[in-house]
């Protein structure tokens, strides 16, 4: 099975346009504080709290919000170093090549590609040698060819949404 945050794989450039200024306005107040309550968020919007709270379960069910899970730190949990991979996979085993990935823990992350590249893998590691077994274990999946490993040497632009809300207005 293919792993994606929406439910399906491919989807439509057309999604923003189907938010509204009021759905704009909710996201543009969660990019500047995201746990902003309800109640904040009428507050701040002048919005009623039924509104908000009506809003939030539409934009929630339409797959706005992405896993809460992104903004957990992994140095604390003892994973200092991060990097990424890029597979190389047999075309007719991609599938199975994704579920494989998926299975390892250190797997915080990956994006199928066009190009040259299948996948781009993005992983956590305690150490150097943590990062060789993970490469080692990718390697080690039926249908992956080959890989090729970069240190991430820091997150330059962290992720963030805030400019193309902005450029919606």
């Amino acid at each position: 099975m293919l792993h994606s945050p929406h439910p399906a794989w491919v989807v439509s450039c057309d999604v923003m346009r189907g938010y509204d200024a009021v759905d704009r306005s909710l996201l543009t107040a969660l990019t500047a504080d995201p746990r902003a309550t309800v109640v904040a968020l009428a507050d701040r919007l002048n919005l009623s709290r039924n509104t908000v709270q009506a809003r939030m379960s539409r934009l929630e069910a339409s797959g706005a919000f992405l896993s809460f899970e992104r903004s957990i730190d992994p140095v604390p949990l003892g994973f200092p170093l991060e990097a990424f991979i890029s597979v190389h996979v047999q075309q007719k085993r991609l599938a199975e090549v994704v579920d494989e990935i998926a299975g390892i823990p250190e797997v915080i992350q990956a994006h199928g590609l066009s190009g040259s590249v299948d996948l781009l893998v993005r992983v956590v590691c305690r150490d150097a040698h943590d990062l060789f077994r993970i490469d080692r274990d990718i390697l080690a999946i039926d249908g992956v060819e080959r890989t090729e490993t970069s240190l991430a040497m820091g997150e330059l632009i962290p992720f963030r949404l805030r400019p193309l809300l902005d450029r919606r207005k």
